[in-house]
């Protein structure tokens, strides 16, 4: 198989690790594989909050302003993600040069056109499917903020009432799904990263896969930024 396909079986297996841990990744963020709380999750909550906060405000200028910019930051994406593509063809049609450059780097493994062009299709593969999760999210964004729109303004205790509850929950469940798909166009932008280490050798493959899966386990599930979201602030006279 792997003749046929013009790759080889270290190819191939390194392939295998890196789609492997994108899935594992993928499931891990979104709370379906371990239990630790991951910052996306945490950030959904505070979309929830956030939503239950708008549904208390009579003038929403902030949360419109809100929605502007995660729309112009996902558009910003996609228009790069269809760059990257662009860029990709064009390195199709350089493949004898780019493959000499590869050659004469220390760790590079000798491959053929065939096999490099394979390579590269893949990452235009990726980077569609970056390009059409940022697109899909910014067309929510855009739904959520319709949604913002069609919540009840509210008049005290009437806020609370059934039928602002559910246009709540619709704005907040939509807002969430657009996160959930620009968090997906994002992820493939950065394991489009560690795929190019593939056009170096396998092994090289294999180890930016892994710098990269330990770049983002610690911004999900170590970092800072997580604290931040779950942590509480210090009490009276601490820092």
């Amino acid at each position: 198989m792997g003749d046929s396909l013009h790759l080889s079986m270290a190819d191939l297996a390194a392939l295998t690790f890196f789609l492997a841990v994108w899935v594992l990744h993928t499931l891990a963020s979104d709370g379906r594989l371990i239990s630790r709380v991951s910052l996306t999750t945490a950030m959904n909550a505070q979309r929830e909050a956030w939503m239950r906060n708008m549904a208390e405000r009579e003038i929403r200028i902030v949360d419109t302003a809100i929605m502007g910019g995660l729309q112009q930051g996902t558009a910003f994406f996609a228009s790069s993600s269809l760059i990257a593509l662009g860029g990709c063809f064009a390195l199709l049609g350089a493949s004898d040069r780019v493959l000499q450059v590869l050659a004469d780097l220390p760790f590079g493994a000798a491959t053929s056109r065939e096999a490099f062009q394979i390579k590269v299709f893949g990452l235009v593969l990726i980077l569609a499917f970056a390009f059409f999760k940022f697109g899909w999210a910014y067309r929510l964004f855009n739904y959520c903020s319709i949604l913002i729109g069609a919540v009840p303004t509210p008049h005290g205790p009437a806020s609370r009432n059934p039928v602002s509850e559910t246009a709540v929950w619709r704005a907040t469940r939509m807002n969430v799904l657009a996160g959930k798909h620009f968090n997906s166009g994002l992820r493939a932008v950065f394991f489009s990263i560690g795929y190019l280490g593939w056009f170096v050798d396998p092994v090289v493959f294999v180890m930016s896969t892994l710098v990269l899966l330990g770049v983002l386990v610690r911004r999900q599930f170590f970092s800072a930024a997580r604290q931040a979201v779950l942590g509480q602030p210090p009490g009276p006279g601490k820092n």
